[in-house]
């Protein structure tokens, strides 16, 4: 445990800068005798940790100090390497570098952690790109010039140019303040302000795209992940959506929930099926999704989805009716 404090005391001071005693106690939960025995055994190993005399003073590292990845634990280092087994990062155009990564990862474990590590790995699948019933997993190809220059764009702080093909739209040009990147089940998506309103783009929908020199104009601090939850939110929320009260054999439920946009309620019916309220982006969304459950499933309203669906049983059977 002491080691794990010690290499996390360095990272620490490498992330911060300086940090007073209190501060170290504080984030290892420790305390601040256990900190200054642990700056002692660093300076003993040889680690460059200096202290600042003073009422603002504190410890830091010499400036140009690099640690190496020899503290990693075999779980630790297993993780790394099942992190770059995930294809999530192709949506960013990172793919060949974290397979780098991964390679100085491994080279840089000690001996005897490489070849279990390795082997472990090797042992441990995540996100196959079919599922037990053969279904392929949808990816969306971005070009890697593309995305890249999104990236540059995102992590400069520039703005940015981006020729984008929006559903039923013809392509053109638009100037963005792009604010971070997102990937969720393998597509890539590009979160911005246009004229000081939230828009989000698909990456595999920018046909060409231009960091400008401009500074973007967007908060020095972000918090990405509130910001895709709200984005998502008016997203569920907005358009034409359509609520449908449907009966769901609970074999299907899973199917059911995870093509609709929102579950509003549920509860089980008198037969051991279940009634829930599930919210799509349209009707014919509704239609297609339930039209895929078959016999396990019911609409009970709206009438409009209920007929929709009784017609289209009509002409299957229609086309089924006669001999070929």
């Amino acid at each position: 445990m002491r080691a794990d404090r010690l290499v996390s005391l360095v990272l620490l001071l490498r992330q911060h800068g300086q940090m007073s005693a209190s501060a170290l106690a504080r984030e290892l939960e420790v305390s601040t005798r256990t900190v200054l025995r642990d700056i002692e055994a660093l300076s003993a190993a040889g680690v460059p940790v200096y202290a600042e005399r003073g009422r603002h003073g504190g410890f830091a590292l010499l400036p140009g100090f690099r640690t190496e990845l020899t503290g990693l634990s075999h779980d630790e280092a297993l993780a790394l390497l099942i992190a770059g087994s995930r294809r999530g990062a192709q949506a960013f155009g990172l793919g060949s570098a974290l397979a780098s990564a991964m390679l100085k990862v491994v080279d840089a474990l000690p001996d005897g952690y490489r070849d279990t590590a390795a082997d472990a790995a090797r042992r441990l699948l995540v996100d196959p790109e079919i599922d037990l019933l053969s279904r392929r997993m949808a990816t969306e190809e971005v070009p890697d010039a593309v995305v890249a220059d999104v990236r540059r764009a995102v992590l400069a702080g520039h703005r940015l140019r981006i020729h984008y093909a929006a559903t039923g739209q013809a392509p053109r040009w638009r100037t963005v303040d792009p604010i971070g990147l997102v990937t969720v089940r393998e597509q890539g998506y590009l979160l911005a302000t246009r004229s000081g309103a939230d828009r989000t783009y698909r990456l595999s929908r920018i046909l060409a795209a231009e960091e400008l020199a401009e500074p973007a104009r967007r908060p020095e601090q972000v918090d990405l992940d509130r910001a895709w939850r709200e984005r998502s939110t008016r997203f569920r929320t907005g358009g034409d959506q359509v609520t449908v009260l449907v009966r769901v054999n609970p074999t299907r439920r899973e199917e059911l929930v995870g093509t609709a946009v929102t579950v509003r309620a549920e509860e089980p019916d008198a037969d051991g099926w279940l009634r829930l309220e599930v919210g799509f982006q349209d009707a014919r969304h509704a239609e297609w999704a339930l039209w895929q459950l078959g016999v396990d499933a019911e609409a009970l309203a709206p009438r409009s989805l209920r007929a929709s669906l009784r017609d289209r049983a009509a002409a299957m059977a229609a086309c089924y009716g006669a001999s070929p």
